[in-house]
């Protein structure tokens, strides 16, 4: 009998109708004769609202502790969801994740899964029992509560299949799959039926919330099929795939987009060597996630410029670690603007195909949009430009690239 790990998202579970309605399709899939694991988020809006609690007792950032207040959410859905499944005279189990356990290391508030022991996850399976997890949550070797991040409850999903080999993880979200661009901003989106790992992970990165960045990287290295589909509605989902799985691969398959970066620019950084490896150096023992790079030099050569981007989330964070080395390094100071946004245009077929950079600058500057920061990758270009002209851009690239639906 195959198994098959099911995970809902915040809005999938915002209620307790909501909740019901998850239960009754575990129940339609567990008819099937499939052996069932069920990964859930906190309830909307429970997550938010613990955080800002963390914020209300203490201005210090005490991460540890954290870990232990906002994992409670899922917890809660996990007891939930279990009680209504087996309302439903289908047997039920929630396994907390320091009781299957998932093993993580000690980065509290984005820490890393390094094992997960199944043996009580078989135990209950063989058992005939659905079990229910709680996502976005781990246990250090010192037995201390750790989250694995904003998203991790994906990440959670697709690392207890991968762990126990699964048929595939499907991902039930507000949407009915992956779409060329969100919807929501590009009208003309159309919904994809397949898309590679490379470019599912491409898409997450640089803006796209369908799934986060680190289960699509999991679920790539083990070769694990993803399917997101929808809460609400029977449709036909969006398969995550190898990519020898597609048979067509378009030059371009999707636009992502993002308000959430910030840009810093260290200004007068001595133009030695050393220097740049120090600044990123310091940002990364803290596990900030520096994305966009450029860097020029002066007239005089004796110092340069070097602009970048981190989450704006992480904004304060790196201003503080900045500023804590910046009589070491001996750069002059740092210049910030949160009023970015990035754009990407991404797909497998630009390995092999040319002209993409060219027609994706021709179509900005005909909008009179200006590049502030150029990134690329095999299959991705990335620019950032003012955050006023993002929902521009992002319609006229997808235009551009004959991704409009028909």
């Amino acid at each position: 009998m195959s198994i098959i790990v099911m995970k809902f998202g915040g809005t999938s579970v915002a209620d307790i109708n909501c909740i019901k309605n998850v239960a009754e399709k575990v129940a339609n899939q567990f008819q099937e004769n499939k052996k069932l694991v069920v990964v859930v988020s906190a309830m909307s809006g429970a997550t938010d609202n613990l955080v800002d609690l963390t914020n209300k007792i203490s201005k210090k950032r005490n991460l540890r502790e954290y870990d232990v207040v906002v994992s409670s959410g899922e917890q809660v859905t996990a007891g939930l969801l279990a009680m209504a499944i087996s309302d439903l005279n289908i047997k039920s189990r929630s396994l907390m994740g320091w009781q299957i356990p998932i093993l993580t290391d000690n980065m509290h508030y984005k820490a890393n899964i390094e094992n997960i022991l199944i043996e009580n996850i078989t135990l209950s399976l063989d058992n005939s029992e659905v079990v229910v997890v709680p996502g976005f949550q781990g246990i250090t070797q010192d037995n201390r509560i750790t989250t694995l991040g904003r998203g991790g409850s994906d990440t959670t999903a697709v690392a207890i299949a991968a762990a126990l080999k699964a048929e595939r993880c499907d991902i039930y979200t507000d949407v009915d799959g992956i779409y060329t661009a969100d919807p929501r901003m590009v009208p003309k989106a159309k919904k994809l039926v397949k898309i590679s790992y490379e470019e599912m992970l491409e898409m997450a990165s640089q803006g796209a919330k369908v799934l986060q960045t680190r289960s699509v990287a999991l679920a790539m290295k083990y070769k694990l099929k993803i399917n997101v589909l929808s809460s609400f509605e029977n449709k036909q989902g969006t398969f995550v795939v190898d990519e020898e799985e597609i048979m067509e691969k378009n030059i371009v398959s999707g636009i992502a987009f993002s308000l959430e970066e910030a840009k810093l620019t260290v200004v007068g950084l001595p133009d030695k060597p050393g220097q740049a490896s120090k600044l990123f150096s310091s940002l990364g023992s803290k596990a900030i996630n520096v994305d966009m790079i450029v860097q020029s030099s002066s007239v005089d050569l004796s110092a340069t410029d070097l602009s970048f981007t981190v989450p704006k989330s992480e904004l304060e964070d790196s201003l503080r670690i900045m500023n804590s080395v910046q009589n070491d390094i001996g750069f002059e100071k740092i210049i910030t603007d949160n009023d970015v946004a990035k754009i990407s245009v991404i797909g497998i077929g630009m390995k092999s195909q040319s002209g993409v950079a060219q027609k994706m600058f021709d179509t900005l500057a005909e909008k009179s949009i200006n590049l502030k920061v150029i990134s690329t990758s095999e299959i991705k270009i990335s620019v950032l430009i003012d955050a006023a002209y993002m929902e521009l851009a992002a319609r006229a690239l997808h235009t551009a690239f004959d991704l409009d639906m028909k």
